[in-house]
């Protein structure tokens, strides 16, 4: 099989010849620009850069010679973009290794060795702690209230949150006047020289959009103080994502395999809402994303949401998601065996390979090369699985275990 036959045969649940892999298609399927930078010195793969592609979090876009040395299966179309050297400038991490930022983004350094970003107002929307590894949202522009005109006023709001303010690529080339044909050109000699299976980043969030502008803590009371306010938020959200959809299957739906939604949903101990909540709010407006997809494009719909996520995966299933990631098994009720026991043949797991919280980056190489074999005889038999870890590589991840990590998986696939 070729990668992207193998990709697409595990999310049809065909068993592949052997497992699939990801590493840095998605945001949260990658790799600290720390970790990587001392995996590349590990595996003594010398020149290139460690380019951070996502500045929020602070993750690395891998390069050709790491995907090829761990048979990598997927890529993101967006390192399509921002090729040139020009594209770059050399900064340096927490830990003191070199890397790149894009040339759009310049953080400003504090007296106290933090760092902030800013709107283009010049008000600071996110920080980053001295010695820290991502950044983090200061501001929430509606934190007192919705605004009497929501549609209207959701535009200068979106560009004042950093997910949208500081996007990854391809995104942050959106507002390019050629950007559209540029990302179907792009997309299209990406698959012509390449036979991995290929990924585009939309987002389309709606639970989190309103996290984003009210804060945490006001968007829960909201859905049962502010039942209106949420409901125009998130129409107005969907006339913004459904908007954009149409323009990415336009582009690219002939051409990328996989289209990525995000929207996290789950605590370590169970869902942020009831099921009855999901489904008076959410549930109807995911399935119009995923109906939207499957009917103007050949993409598979994957959803990135974290946490105790058991007691909405029907729904999430029935709103037409066909693959969940990351998996995390850390939490209640996210047993890898009942997951795949009650769920496996109904959505494609992407994720759930290796537990970033305590065995990655604390455990032994043999520690961690016993526990991902575990993980794959759990998940792997029938398909419905690509080899992923729970979220990202953290920058205190010991090279050793990395490595250790992907050659479990070669070897489980000889076995």
């Amino acid at each position: 099989m070729t990668p992207r036959e193998r990709v697409l045969a595990a999310i049809d649940h065909r068993e592949p010849d052997r497992v699939p892999v990801d590493l840095g298609s998605t945001p949260s399927s990658g790799i600290s620009a720390m970790a990587y930078g001392k995996l590349k010195r590990r595996l003594g793969i010398g020149g290139g850069h460690t380019r951070i592609y996502d500045v929020v979090q602070q993750l690395a876009q891998p390069e050709d010679a790491v995907l090829d040395r761990f048979g990598i299966d997927v890529v993101d179309v967006g390192r399509t973009f921002n090729v040139a050297d020009a594209d770059w400038y050399d900064t340096t991490v927490a830990d003191g290794q070199g890397a790149q930022y894009p040339a759009w983004f310049r953080p400003i350094r504090n007296a106290d060795g933090s760092f902030s970003a800013t709107h283009p107002d010049g008000s600071v929307i996110a920080r980053m702690p001295a010695g820290g590894a991502f950044f983090d949202q200061t501001a929430y522009p509606w934190i007192d209230g919705y605004p009497s005109d929501i549609r209207g006023a959701l535009p200068d709001a979106w560009g004042r949150v950093l997910w949208a303010a500081f996007a990854h690529s391809p995104w942050d080339h959106a507002g390019e006047a050629d950007f559209w044909e540029a990302l179907r050109a792009r997309a299209l000699e990406l698959r012509r020289t390449s036979d991995r299976a290929i990924m585009i980043v939309c987002g389309c969030n709606l639970f989190e959009w309103g996290t984003f502008l009210r804060r945490l803590d006001n968007f829960l009371m909201d859905l049962y103080e502010e039942a209106s306010s949420v409901e125009a938020l998130l129409d107005a959200l969907m006339e913004r994502h459904l908007a954009a959809l149409e323009r990415v299957c336009h582009a690219v739906g002939d051409v990328c395999d996989i289209l990525r939604f995000g929207d996290d949903l789950g605590l370590d101990s169970g869902p942020f809402m009831p099921p009855e909540i999901y489904r008076r709010f959410f549930k109807p407006r995911h399935a119009k994303l995923c109906e939207f997809v499957h009917a103007h494009s050949a993409m598979r719909t994957f959803l990135h949401c974290c946490g105790s996520i058991h007691a909405l995966l029907p729904d999430l299933i029935d709103a037409g998601f066909e693959v969940i990631n990351p998996v995390q098994t850390n939490c209640r009720d996210m047993e890898p065996e009942r997951l795949k026991r009650e769920f496996g043949r109904d959505i494609c797991f992407w994720g759930g390979g290796c537990d970033t919280r305590t065995v990655l980056n604390r455990g032994t190489p043999e520690q961690v090369r016993a526990h991902v074999r575990e993980r794959l005889e759990i998940f792997a038999p029938g398909g419905g699985f690509v080899f992923n870890t729970i979220h990202n590589i953290l920058p205190e991840v010991p090279a050793e275990n990395i490595m250790a990590m992907y050659e479990a998986v070669e070897a489980f696939g000889g076995a």
